[in-house]
């Protein structure tokens, strides 16, 4: 990487994610976080004190760097439109935290900046990226399963009344767009239904049960079916005591695998190969390695985010597009306003 120049990022919103993403970011070859932005300047001024970088208040201040190459947007979610496409215009590319945004209509006005301005587009979904996940992706696509008949996620987390009150954003409709699904459970929900290839249609319930001073929901069900034909659910809620893995189930007449954060519980094929014994001890549970947050916001890798701003470096190096691009991120916001939406309502709803 001697001869090519760094791709030189600036993290706007420096609460609790940007250390992951700073210390993911530091771990890319050829790439290197050089600035931190928030309006409360101490924030910045730690994660700066952390990584180094120089301190800005303002994405404004923060855009006129002519050193930057990339902004990678931290705020609250329903915040993220405002600096993405700030940095669209700035021509600075741009990757998002999840959610891309918290409606279809601000995540659009993102896509549509970056695209206007020749600028690439990424959004964190750091869990398509660990390696059991595209083992069970060509899994399926190879056909192996045979037909499909149910695929299933389970996020059953646990998050206290003082994590919602520890940020004035946190558990409201406007900043985090929802509660259970759109901001915890969104990482189940996107693995799922790139896994299967997308959700048709969606059939749902939501409640408040666990926690009395929030103004979104802290559980969701949602019956699910998929452009393929199979059918599914999803189950999510932050008032589950002490909080489990997040679990998939895909079940189909020739074979069944359950996954629970980055390991299979269940690998069983009718027509067993020895790469099916090999993928049991290489991903079984003892191989477990993630704890995925469960019941602590804090306690995940940065290694999927590793692994996503790699593959984002080099989009920009090679002018493609990442894995996980502006479309790619807006598959699960579609998803879940679909499940808020039906909950509202009372009736089946065609997802976007």
């Amino acid at each position: 990487m001697a001869n090519v120049r760094e791709i030189q990022f600036g993290i706007v919103g420096c609460g609790m994610i940007s250390e992951f993403q700073a210390d993911a970011i530091g771990k890319v070859p050829g790439a290197r976080v050089v600035a931190f932005c928030d309006n409360v300047k101490a924030a910045a001024e730690a994660r700066a004190a952390q990584f180094g970088g120089v301190v800005y208040t303002s994405v404004e201040d923060l855009l006129r760097n002519p050193d930057i190459d990339a902004l990678s947007i931290c705020t609250p979610s329903g915040l993220h439109m405002e600096a993405a496409v700030a940095a669209a215009e700035a021509k600075k590319h741009v990757m998002v935290e999840k959610p891309i945004e918290v409606t279809l209509e601000r995540a659009e006005q993102i896509i549509s900046a970056c695209r206007r301005n020749g600028v690439k587009l990424g959004a964190i979904f750091p869990r398509r990226f660990l390696d059991s996940s595209r083992v069970l992706k060509k899994a399926i696509e190879s056909g192996k399963f045979g037909t499909i008949v149910l695929a299933d996620v389970y996020i059953k987390w646990y998050r206290t009344q003082e994590y919602y009150a520890s940020g004035g954003w946190r558990g409201t409709m406007r900043y985090d767009g929802g509660g259970a699904l759109m901001n915890q459970g969104i990482h189940g929900v996107d693995l799922l239904q790139w896994l299967m290839g997308g959700v048709q249609s969606v059939a749902a319930f939501t409640a408040t049960r666990a926690h009395t001073e929030i103004e979104v929901e802290d559980v969701a069900v949602a019956s699910l079916r998929f452009r393929s034909g199979a059918l599914g659910v999803i189950e999510g809620t932050t008032g589950a005591w002490p909080g489990t893995k997040i679990r998939v189930e895909i079940s189909g007449s020739d074979g069944s695998v359950v996954m629970e954060d980055e390991s299979f519980q269940t690998w069983q094929f009718r027509n067993e190969t020895l790469e099916d014994e090999e993928i049991r001890l290489q991903f079984g549970p003892a191989q477990s390695k993630l704890s995925g947050g469960a019941s602590d916001p804090r306690a995940i890798n940065s290694e999927g985010h590793r692994r996503q701003f790699e593959d984002f470096v080099a989009a920009i190096r090679e002018d493609r597009p990442p894995r996980i691009d502006g479309a790619e991120a807006r598959s699960a916001v579609a998803i879940i306003t679909a499940i808020y939406r039906s909950a509202r309502e009372h009736r089946v709803i065609t997802v976007e």
